[in-house]
């Protein structure tokens, strides 16, 4: 959720900057705005279907995709908006997106099969328990492994090089394994947003279906940013992750 939040503010504060990156603006009074909020009202009860279910335990991600479909298209039957065109146009993007995602990955599997066989899992062992750094500086440079590693490996396969390696010996540093859990999770998915093989970006420059693929990478490059605030955040004050487990044990 501060997460979130923190990806709200930059983005507000990057269009207060320069308001040309946040598209052509218009001025409208308090009225229209207000009566404009019933447009969100289908958007609010599709996002409540696709992460309510999720967090309520009711459905898996792919699961809750599902229910995401199906409630698009009860929202577009209800809306009278559904046609075989519409069908046909969904079913061709998502094909199209869906194989250009397949593409990266099993390029990126490639990759990570070299960097497996030219031994880096047992050099960052070999690293980590001969670094003799204390626990934050190790911390610290784990961060760093994860966001050099980012640049060049998928992220499932970055989950399952390195935190077999990496986990125990954080823990036995100290750490609270619920927040380095976190912490881990944020630092993997900030590889989705970084290149040259962050999957998010491509999926961005798909959906665009045109202009530089530049322009997407200079676009994510604040959102990095706040990640790593994030990052930064957390481990200045790990309560923020442990607060809410702390309560509900």
């Amino acid at each position: 959720m501060l997460l979130a939040l923190l990806f709200i503010l930059g983005t507000a504060l990057i269009c207060l900057w320069r308001p040309s990156l946040g598209g052509p603006s218009s001025r409208h009074s308090w009225r229209e705005r207000f009566s404009g909020l019933r447009h969100l009202v289908p958007v609010l009860l599709l996002f409540g279907v696709v992460v309510g279910s999720i967090y309520a335990g009711w459905a898996t991600p792919t699961e809750a995709a599902s229910l995401g479909v199906i409630g698009a298209l009860l929202i577009a039957v209800a809306m009278r908006k559904l046609s075989l065109a519409i069908i046909v146009e969904a079913l061709d993007g998502t094909m199209r997106t869906t194989g250009m995602i397949m593409l990266i990955i099993i390029a990126s599997y490639f990759l990570n099969f070299v960097l497996a066989s030219a031994g880096i899992t047992r050099e960052l062992r070999t690293f980590l328990e001969t670094a003799g750094l204390g626990p934050y500086a190790t911390l610290l440079m784990v961060i760093g492994l994860y966001i050099v590693l980012g640049f060049f490996i998928e992220t499932l396969s970055l989950m399952v090089i390195t935190i077999p390696i990496v986990a125990p010996i954080m823990i036995g540093l100290g750490f609270d394994p619920v927040w380095f859990g976190i912490l881990l999770i944020l630092l993997i998915e900030m590889a989705l947003i970084t290149p040259p093989v962050g999957l998010n970006l491509y999926v961005v420059q798909g959906v665009r279906q045109g202009g530089s693929f530049n322009d997407v990478m200079v676009g994510a490059i604040p959102y990095v940013g706040i990640m790593l605030l994030m990052a930064v955040v957390l481990v200045l004050f790990p309560a923020v992750a442990l607060y809410l487990p702390g309560v509900l044990n």
